[in-house]
């Protein structure tokens, strides 16, 4: 899947339903298979075309071995490479003939699957997603096409301070845990990985037992039903070894990666809130108001609009499944970093210290309540948005329950939560720019899990 679970999941964080009083935004069906599978589906016959999202469970990058950085990676480029009696020009001369999307993702928890056609090509389509989720052949000269693009991903990005900065920030924020690999693999542990590894990889993390899927576009339940079966009832059952749950590291700490550029690129993480906490719903209101919202946001308004320090500065959540995190993002010049970070600490203390007006709230909730219809624009997004709500472990109703969990927030509530959460002197601060005039700044000599 080409668009990240996490980014999916960043959709249904920020983007709720607008204010129907009773009828449903989407009218979800759970369809279940006589094999035992499940799937969410919106039947809709509107447009022939079919969209189908499909997550293994835990099957992430967090689960490579750590000589094998990437390896969850790989499998994602080299499954539609090849499947069954085709090789990979075969395979992928009948998905473009056809017409068919089909891609797969690695996030840091889940491994993703992404199928769209034209509902006149659908029965081809399942049949080359069974053969690549059940059959794929890792080919030889797949892997090593596929290795070559990905070293050469990583020699490039080593000119990107922002993935400089993103590349040290899980280093230091998730320090000893699986989240701090590098997902796309190392220059070294990239050349480790073999066919064999990747047939290792199939075998012991893509399992009926671990799967979700979601379906969008024109499909019946009772097809869907069939199709279940027929595509993912031949997997075996897996057991997926579970990360601990985990808390945000190196709190109170700057960290710096010297590089003679005229912008400092910062990022900065602290604990965040857990997707089941009764105030998860206010916290998103709380983001949008300091952070989230771009222009609209006290961050925006404070340090790009009043003091011209930054291009843009956006703070977001961090979701994953064994660890939360509020993450800021942002740019400045290099004699400016001081000021920058004591501005972003400051607006931290006045969210805590005092209520947002009615107005920002307002604002806030308009946006938040009404921007998810206009989102929903396709049926893959429509699966998409189905799929993050399983692996969230949300309800068929939750979308409802949503809206009226934003409309019910007061000012009071979002002072309360930024009390809880916000923790300005816990930050997990990393820049990559010259070594600033700040006290106890600990140098970066080389970037972790690189080479």
């Amino acid at each position: 899947m080409r668009l990240s679970l996490f980014f999916l999941c960043l959709l249904i964080a920020f983007a709720p339903l607008p204010s129907f009083a009773k009828e449903k935004l989407l009218d979800i069906q759970v369809v279940k298979s006589s094999g035992g599978l499940t799937a969410w589906l919106i039947e809709d016959h509107s447009v022939p075309v079919v969209s189908l999202e499909a997550s293994f469970r835990g099957a992430g990058a967090a689960g490579d071995p750590a000589d094998k950085q990437g390896l969850a990676r790989m499998a994602s480029n080299t499954m539609d490479e090849g499947a069954g009696s085709l090789d990979s020009q075969a395979f992928q001369g009948e998905l473009r003939n056809k017409a068919i999307d089909l891609h797969f993702s690695a996030g840091r928890d889940h491994f993703g699957a992404s199928l769209k056609t034209l509902s006149k090509n659908k029965a081809r389509a399942f049949e080359l997603l069974k053969l690549a989720v059940t059959q794929p052949r890792f080919d030889n000269e797949a892997i090593g096409r596929m290795r070559e693009a990905n070293l050469g991903r990583i020699r490039s990005s080593l000119a990107d301070p922002q993935w400089m900065a993103a590349r040290l920030l899980n280093d230091k924020a998730f320090a000893g845990h699986p989240y701090a690999m590098n997902s796309g693999g190392t220059l070294s542990s990239l050349q480790n990985i073999t066919s064999a590894d990747l047939k290792g990889f199939h075998t012991s993390r893509i399992g009926k037992n671990n799967l979700v899927v979601a379906v969008a576009g024109d499909i019946t339940p009772e097809d869907l039903a069939i199709t279940l079966d027929d595509v993912f009832g031949g997997l075996p059952e897996v057991e997926i070894a579970v990360p601990e749950d985990f808390s945000i590291q190196n709190g109170g700490k700057i960290f710096v990666y010297e590089r003679d550029i005229p912008q400092t690129v910062v990022e900065i993480m602290q604990p965040g809130i857990a997707r089941d906490d009764p105030d998860f719903q206010t916290a998103q209101v709380m983001n949008f108001i300091f952070g989230s919202s771009g222009f609209g946001s006290r961050l925006t308004e404070e340090i790009r609009e009043k003091r011209g320090l930054t291009y843009g500065i956006y703070s977001s959540f961090y979701d994953l499944d064994h660890v939360q995190g509020l993450n800021i993002s942002t740019s400045t010049k290099n004699e400016s970093i001081g000021e920058m970070l004591a501005l972003i600490e400051a607006e931290m203390k006045m969210m805590i210290a005092h209520p947002v007006s009615e107005e920002e709230l307002q604002t806030a909730k308009d946006y938040l309540i009404g921007s998810l219809p206009l989102s929903l624009t396709s049926t893959d997004r429509i699966a998409g948005l189905l799929l993050s709500l399983q692996l969230d472990g949300r309800p068929v109703d939750y979308l409802d329950q949503r809206a009226a969990a934003i409309r019910a927030t007061t000012t009071g509530d979002i002072r309360a939560v930024a009390a809880r959460l916000l923790r300005p002197d816990d930050l997990t601060t990393i820049l990559v720019g010259p070594k600033p005039s700040l006290e106890a700044v600990e140098v970066v000599k080389e970037l972790p899990n690189v080479e």
